[in-house]
């Protein structure tokens, strides 16, 4: 055996995966301490790739949330992807759900466990109506807009046709951007059925209806590709000092007001609840 032989062997490295977690509700920057944005989630990404791994990897647990913030992280994966050349898997765990699925949809491949919840591809608004409980309790509503339309689903005025008209466009314009993405990220491998009406699945029956490619969990999967010495690097938000002490809330480091920090505990919480989980 040649001193170049044995050079070679030690300088070659094992293949290296980059793994991205991709967990909770995705949102507006800033909205809660636990939300997905591309702000929050960007740099990560961004070092992920930058590192020119044999392939990253996506562990998604996501209820879903913001389509926006979906469309911008999931646009981000795929410019990283094309411009190093890096395939990219997406493993998702209890839920890759709406806006979940969104995310897992910028991968080459989906992996799930046969329990996971996948799919959920539709668009929803939710709110209360108030008027009525407002009048019972004798509280006048006073509201002066310029423009006709600048109070639209007020929650405190009785609903109107036009304004959920005006919703519901909005929502099938959304719902069709969706649809569109989910078409071109999982062509032909798509069951001949209506795969878009909100419902969603176990991960089993999501690969029998091609919403994923197959049963298999993040480590396992990776060492079948690129054999059994493969190792795994984590990249993710950083966090200032006061975050990981808890001392202050959320990734702009603003200390969370109580009610505020309720509020979003529970807009998660029924993010969660919907899909049972």
């Amino acid at each position: 055996m040649t001193l170049r032989t044995n050079l070679s062997r030690l300088m070659r490295r094992p293949p290296r995966v980059s793994v991205v977690r991709l967990y909770g509700p995705i949102g507006m920057p800033g909205r809660m301490a636990s939300s997905l944005s591309d702000e929050f989630i960007g740099p990560a990404l961004e070092s992920a790739f930058g590192t020119k791994p044999a392939a990253v990897a996506l562990a998604v647990n996501s209820p879903g949330g913001s389509a926006v913030q979906s469309g911008l992280i999931a646009s981000r994966i795929r410019r990283l992807a094309d411009e190093t050349k890096v395939p990219v898997y997406a493993f998702c765990e209890d839920a890759a759900a709406s806006g979940g699925y969104w995310l897992a949809c910028a991968a080459d491949e989906i992996w799930v466990d046969g329990a996971s919840i996948i799919g959920s591809i539709g668009v929803i608004s939710a709110g209360f109506g108030f008027h009525q409980a407002i009048a019972k309790v004798g509280v006048e509503r006073r509201v002066h807009t310029a423009g006709a339309r600048k109070a639209i689903l007020d929650p405190f005025q009785p609903e109107r046709e036009e304004d959920v008209a005006t919703l519901r466009e909005m929502q099938d314009q959304i719902h069709t951007l969706f649809q569109t993405h989910v078409r071109e990220r999982r062509g032909a491998r798509l069951a001949d059925i209506d795969l878009f009406t909100g419902e969603f699945w176990t991960g089993a029956r999501a690969t029998e209806l091609g919403l994923a490619d197959g049963i298999g969990h993040l480590p396992s999967v990776m060492r079948d590709k690129l054999g059994e010495k493969v190792k795994f690097k984590e990249y993710g938000p950083r966090r200032a000092l006061g975050q990981r002490l808890g001392l202050v809330n959320g990734p702009n480091g603003v200390a969370a007001d109580a009610a505020a920090a309720a509020a979003a505990q529970l807009e998660t919480q029924a993010m969660w609840a919907r899909l049972g989980i």
